[in-house]
């Protein structure tokens, strides 16, 4: 690994550290300044949620040569340069460093800024699917495309072709952003201190198109607010929104109130100050561009799972977070990994106490990682499976992102007596804990295994799920 030095020769990486450059999706202007509330001594009025795009602008074109002036050459004459197709060149490459190097594998991406004002105007119940015109971001060239360096086999290519027929678009990115901000504005009438995060498979790019939305209210006062009665305020509110249906108030741990857009089937979690939330949104969104390979391999993982009934938390089985962990943490022990550990490498980066309007900025300042490990998306798909299969001991071992190491169970009373242990890489709590059934537990190895030898012997992502029945559900989703 190469924590700290610099990255050895391989595949181009991003100039800024791991993450994407400044056109690719940024939702939160957290830095603003903080100023007072009306409310008096203990409130604190936080900064406007932004979303706008920032629209490069080309420089001006260089003034034409006096008319009748022939141009002046010094030393080697070049010919005709003026009409030269590589002057041309040269310019269409000078003009895009401007506009900082396209993205991996999103061709579809928008900077993030105010909704406030740029969706007024715009319904929330048949909103477009494309942004508005002032909205749109100028077409950067793009590179060739790294990921199918990854896919040269059958099943690596089926696994491409699920990641770019399911990511999340820039079109539903932008229909959750116009549901939050309607939400917030109808909230800080109630509470006038409140902001709505949108954090998230919606956030962290691991999500696909039918994905739903997860967003945070933060509340910020000097007496902490209990969860359960400001959802209940909500949940009264809610039922008066012309654009809000299906409210329902759900007591879990965190509790959450879960509504429908109306006349849609974009379903939103809110949660109340949960704002560790936010802090592994940015933290899953370094890990999903450290390497191109992480983010199909999840999203086919997490369809797998999906499919073979052991993604639902509520049922007992292992929630979309959980899935998330285990396949970074495969990709972190890898013989050669693909993975480093950002938390142990870079721990000044994602500090838990770091303040909340500062964590988008902690990954700014990683250097770019990249892994000796070559291995195909379908080589990886099937080592992970092999992995909790045969490697990782269930009975005695925690998955731990933030060590990049299996951890002993007996190192905690927490983990004992417990069936799988996924370390939170923040709380450092269990986030597997929905699985408390012996039966479950059996089902989610016995999937393991199952998948495993199958798509060893056919080598086929249709032998464990239906490729081509998902790709047309998500390519159908408005």
């Amino acid at each position: 690994m190469y924590p700290r030095s610099g990255a050895p020769m391989g595949r181009p990486s991003y100039s800024h550290g791991i993450h994407p450059p400044s056109y690719m999706t940024r939702l939160y202007d957290y830095n603003r300044p903080v100023v007072s509330s009306v409310r008096g001594p203990g409130w604190e009025r936080l900064p406007k949620y932004e979303w706008k795009p920032t629209i490069p602008v080309a420089p001006p074109p260089p003034p034409p040569p006096p008319p009748h002036t022939p141009p002046v050459t010094i030393g080697r004459k070049r010919h005709n340069e003026e009409f030269s197709p590589h002057v041309g060149k040269r310019q269409r490459l000078q003009s895009s460093s401007l506009l900082g190097s396209p993205p991996r594998h999103r061709p579809d991406q928008v900077e993030a800024g105010s909704s406030r004002s740029s969706f007024n105007g715009f319904g929330f119940a048949h909103p477009s699917p494309h942004p508005p015109q002032h909205l749109r971001v100028p077409v950067i060239p793009e590179g060739p495309k790294n990921l199918h360096l990854y896919a040269k086999d059958k099943l690596s290519g089926q696994m491409v072709e699920m990641f770019e027929a399911c990511q999340q678009q820039t079109s539903d990115l932008i229909r959750k952003e116009m549901c939050r901000t309607r939400l917030q504005e109808d909230i800080q009438r109630i509470f006038t201190v409140a902001r709505l995060y949108l954090t998230g498979s919606s956030m962290n790019e691991l999500g696909c198109r039918s994905s739903d939305a997860d967003v945070c209210l933060v509340l910020r006062e000097k007496k902490r607010p209990e969860p359960i009665h400001v959802l209940s305020v909500l949940h009264r509110l809610f039922k008066s929104l012309p654009y809000v249906d299906r409210t329902q108030l759900i007591r879990a741990k965190v509790p959450i109130l879960r509504f429908r857009e109306k006349g849609g089937d974009l379903e939103f979690d809110l949660n109340v100050n949960n704002t560790v939330g936010i802090r592994n949104t940015f933290l899953l969104r370094s890990y999903a561009h450290a390497d191109l390979r992480v983010r199909p391999l999840i999203l086919v993982v997490k369809k797998w799972a999906r499919y073979r009934h052991i993604n639902d938390a509520s049922k007992g089985t292992l929630s979309s977070y959980t899935l998330v962990l285990m396949v970074l943490h495969y990709l972190q022990t890898l013989k050669e990994p693909v993975l480093p550990s950002l938390q142990r490498d870079y721990p000044e980066c994602f500090s838990p106490s770091m303040d909340i309007d500062m964590v988008p900025e902690g990954p700014k300042h990683i250097p770019p990682y990249i892994s000796r490990n070559q291995s195909s998306l379908g080589e990886l798909l099937l080592g992970f499976l092999k992995y909790y299969t045969t490697d990782f001991r269930w009975d005695k071992q925690v998955i731990s992102v933030r060590e990049a190491k299996a951890l002993p169970k007996n190192i905690s009373p927490e983990w004992r007596n417990t069936y799988i242990c996924v370390e939170e890489p923040f709380e450092r709590n269990n986030v597997a804990r929905a699985v408390h059934e012996q039966v479950k537990f059996d089902v989610i190895k016995a999937q393991f295994a199952e998948s495993w030898l199958i798509l060893q012997r056919k080598k086929d992502l249709n032998a464990i799920l239906p490729v081509r029945t998902i790709i047309n559900k998500e390519s159908s989703w408005r």
